[in-house]
């Protein structure tokens, strides 16, 4: 018999949603089934009552009976979601909030509440069938400081590589939902932070490249989109859509490199990659040479091959000082700005014949590094290592006989020098006439004072001293005319004290400067995305990508001057101004100078005491124009500002104001 409660019939039979009651006893069941329920399913409520649960679809039937065993054990409130049946076969969504009690007659009843919920799981369905099948990772996460992920899709898992989770297993995945940056690399996650900032505080999605860290230990690089939406709840989150790039990336990288190695095969006959991760040696490039080109791009072990090159090829006498100069690479000693990472020995030819060579190591990354070598050709062997049996003053005058651009030696101890011989040209080239000149070979001189008359900066007078190689602008008073020169800086023998020769090899100049002034092409600079560098609408292709960081900062500063310090502390964020990162900064203005000088825009940077400003009279830069309020550039911010540099956001957060403001 159909059971009523004795409250209003109309409200419960009509004005509920789906309102029915279930017995609660050993074999419980329907006692009361409502009108609206009735209606919902296409029975009558006298139906209901023998086949409700049958109408329960079979995937949600042990859900069914679970929840149905929790509310008979105890008086509670659950709630559940599952399909029913209706009378035309088509199955609807339900959500069934029961709460058992006991009533007058002390059995146990369920009173229940059933809604209709098909609506929102279609939604759902359909935006879990885009998510699982878009070929794109989605993440949805919190705005708190330490984000939490309420949603991650198949895609993203797969990208980022989280295993299945077994049991006594930590499960990576949960980890990662409850804070979002154990899924940044370390060194990525302060950039990652502002870039969320960003978005939060501007209110406008934004788009760039980033590093993820799978749980593999790999790295993924993706391209994606973050942006600010407020959920179902009226709660600010973010979410993301991902596309994984790493192929891309890779390949990109792979070609850069083979670029790379044939521009350095030009000057190079041996290239080969020294790989401290995995110990190996891997032969690149070996020419012509039959004794390495068989064995191109075949990794070896590294201790092992370099041992058996230094016994087999190099002169016995020197191969304890190969061993100690690979020992010092293998150590990562040769970049630390205490050694010069060149050497120069001699060894046996594929031919036979015992020649001097010169090697360098060039660092890719913290890992790879490039050892290149070559053959000095018979007159750079004479310049450099003539007759060591003769005295060093007869040697420079020797010298200086068959080469009249210009000799000089030095003696150099910690910070002071003592000049030991300098033809004239060397001279004016410090600011001296030879009668000054010998006074300053006869004591030492503290190295700053020594160079301070110079047309050089002191900067990069150490640099050449530290790196062994550098070129620089001087009046040759014999042609009355500026002309460009190239320094080598090598000890005089591998045994010698610290004692340089530097040779000083004139070259040409190509252009005068009123020529170079008139064919001087326009330097336009983009700021807004990416930042790159144009002359004559042609890309400038920094080699370094420290010295295109380094120009960026010159033009974010808008014409403001720019010391080592604050652009060590822009530079490598993360690490102090020493003796070390001086260094590298030094290196990176110097290849900054060259870059700029190789496309005849050497102009556009002056250098006052080491500290440097961009010349904003002689570039175009969208981010000067912008900030001059003229009405035709006024749309040439679109939200984004030197996307490539993370403490560029400053100056976003500045331009930002002055769209919203």
């Amino acid at each position: 018999m159909n059971y009523k409660p004795r409250f209003s019939d109309d409200i419960l039979s009509q004005g509920i949603s789906g309102f029915h009651v279930y017995a609660l006893a050993s074999c419980s069941f329907l006692s009361f089934a409502s009108e609206n329920l009735a209606s919902m399913l296409g029975f009558s409520a006298e139906e209901l009552l023998n086949k409700y649960a049958d109408l329960v679809h079979n995937d949600d039937k042990a859900g069914f009976d679970e929840f149905i065993k929790e509310i008979s054990e105890n008086p509670t409130t659950k709630t559940l979601e599952y399909r029913l049946k209706k009378s035309d076969g088509n199955y609807i969504y339900v959500s069934d909030t029961t709460s058992s009690q006991v009533d007058a007659d002390g059995n146990l009843k369920g009173y229940s509440v059933l809604t209709d919920i098909s609506h929102i799981k279609k939604e759902n369905e359909n935006l879990q069938f885009l998510s699982d099948t878009m070929p794109c990772g989605f993440l949805r996460y919190t705005c708190e400081k330490l984000p939490k992920v309420t949603y991650i899709n198949k895609q993203m898992m797969e990208i980022l590589r989280f295993p299945k989770s077994e049991d006594g297993e930590m499960d990576y995945l949960e980890l990662s939902k409850d804070n979002i940056f154990l899924m940044i690399p370390m060194e990525e996650r302060r950039r990652f932070a502002l870039y969320l900032n960003r978005v939060y505080s501007a209110g406008a999605p934004m788009a760039g490249e980033m590093t993820l860290l799978r749980c593999d230990g790999t790295r993924a690089h993706i391209f994606g989109w973050v942006t600010k939406h407020k959920n179902e709840d009226g709660t600010e989150e973010f979410q993301s859509v991902c596309m994984d790039v790493t192929e891309h990336h890779r390949q990109k990288k792979a070609n850069e490199a083979k670029r790379y190695i044939k521009a350095l095969s030009d000057v190079y006959s041996k290239i080969f990659e020294y790989n401290l991760k995995d110990n190996t040696v891997t032969c690149l490039f070996g020419k012509d040479s039959p004794r390495f080109k068989w064995i191109e791009n075949i990794p070896m072990q590294m201790d092992e091959a370099t041992e058996k090159w230094i016994t087999g090829t190099v002169v016995e006498e020197e191969r304890q000082y190969i061993r100690d100069f690979f020992k010092s690479f293998k150590d990562k000693k040769l970049y630390d700005g205490t050694k010069p990472s060149q050497i120069t020995y001699k060894a046996v030819s594929s031919k036979g014949e015992v020649k001097t060579y010169n090697g360098v190591f060039i660092k890719i990354d913290d890992t790879k590094s490039l050892y290149c070598c070559r053959c000095v050709s018979d007159s750079e062997e004479t310049l450099a290592l003539k007759n060591e049996n003769i005295s060093l003053k007869e040697n420079m005058q020797e010298l200086v006989l068959r080469f009249s651009e210009g000799v000089a030696a030095f003696e150099l101890k910690d910070d002071f020098v003592k000049p030991l011989y300098a033809s004239e040209n060397v001279c004016e080239f410090f600011g001296v006439d030879k009668d000054e000149w010998l006074p300053l070979m006869n004591k030492s001189t503290k190295l700053s004072e020594f160079v301070c008359k110079s047309e050089v900066d002191l900067e990069e007078f150490s640099e050449l001293l530290r790196t062994g190689e550098a070129e620089f602008t001087y009046y040759d008073i014999s042609r009355q005319e500026n002309r460009r020169i190239k320094a080598i800086c090598s000890p005089k023998s591998p045994s010698a004290s610290p004692r340089y020769v530097l040779l000083y090899n004139v070259e040409e100049q190509c252009k005068n400067n009123t020529k170079e002034e008139s064919k001087k092409g326009v330097v336009s600079i983009r700021t807004f995305g990416y930042f790159d560098v144009f002359v004559d609408e042609k890309a400038v292709a920094f080699r370094n990508k420290k010295s295109k960081e380094l120009f960026a900062l010159l033009v974010d500063r808008k014409g403001g001057f720019v010391t080592s310090d604050e652009a060590i502390s822009f530079l490598w964020e993360d690490e102090p101004v020493n003796s070390v990162t001086l260094a590298r900064y030094r290196k990176v203005a110097l290849r900054l100078k060259n870059t700029l000088e190789e496309y005849g825009i050497s102009d556009v940077v002056e250098v006052v005491d080491g500290k440097r400003r961009i010349a904003t009279d002689k570039v175009q830069c969208d981010l000067y124009d912008y900030l001059s309020g003229k009405e035709e550039h006024a749309s040439l911010f679109k939200g984004s500002y030197l996307s490539n540099y993370s403490w560029a956001e400053t100056t976003l957060a500045e331009l930002m104001g002055n769209v919203f403001f």
